[in-house]
């Protein structure tokens, strides 16, 4: 009966190894945080509700029916935040003609982004996290970062050493 016992523990042990090694082999790319929307359904955050109807002063005002194209009642909200922050609606790219040639001053890399993205996979292969953390679905994301992040209060300390405000920070403490 002793045998017996044995022999099922041991085949338990066995299938959970067994379990835990088809589990490792994952397959697709590696995902330090997944924000998307998962599944076939819709995006909630995608969908923008219409503004209200209204009636134009006159029906001669309105435009021309464009199938596909844009509507009255479509919300901008790009174009919206842009003008509650003050700036101008720019329609195109043709204004932004200047911040092209500024940011391409000392050359373009051709292919960057490909290169940008073989690069982030790398990254994410090998920060994809331990057999644990993947077999429980743990977030790995911000221990990955972790090296690249930035320690707010210490970086507001050294600019206010050097004398730069910032109008929006708290304020520094008062010590008596």
């Amino acid at each position: 009966m002793k045998a017996a016992g044995r022999g099922s523990a041991a085949k338990a042990g066995l299938a959970f190894v067994l379990v835990l090694s088809v589990a490792a082999c994952s397959s697709g790319e590696p995902r330090l945080m997944n924000v998307k929307a998962s599944g076939e359904g819709p995006d909630e955050f995608a969908i923008i509700p219409p503004k209200p109807l209204e009636m134009p002063e006159s029906l001669a005002e309105l435009p021309p029916p464009t199938p596909g194209g844009e509507n009255r009642t479509d919300q901008k909200p790009r174009e919206a935040a842009i003008a509650t922050l003050g700036g101008r609606v720019r329609t195109g790219t043709a204004g932004d003609g200047g911040l092209i040639s500024y940011a391409s001053r000392y050359g373009v890399t051709s292919g960057i982004r490909q290169t940008l993205a073989a690069e982030d996979l790398e990254f994410r292969r090998r920060n994809d996290g331990r057999l644990l953390e993947r077999l429980f679905d743990v977030n790995v994301y911000f221990r990955a970062y972790e090296p690249m992040s930035l320690d707010q209060y210490a970086e507001l300390e050294r600019w206010r050493r050097a004398g730069a405000g910032n109008p929006s920070a708290p304020p520094p403490e008062l010590t008596e």
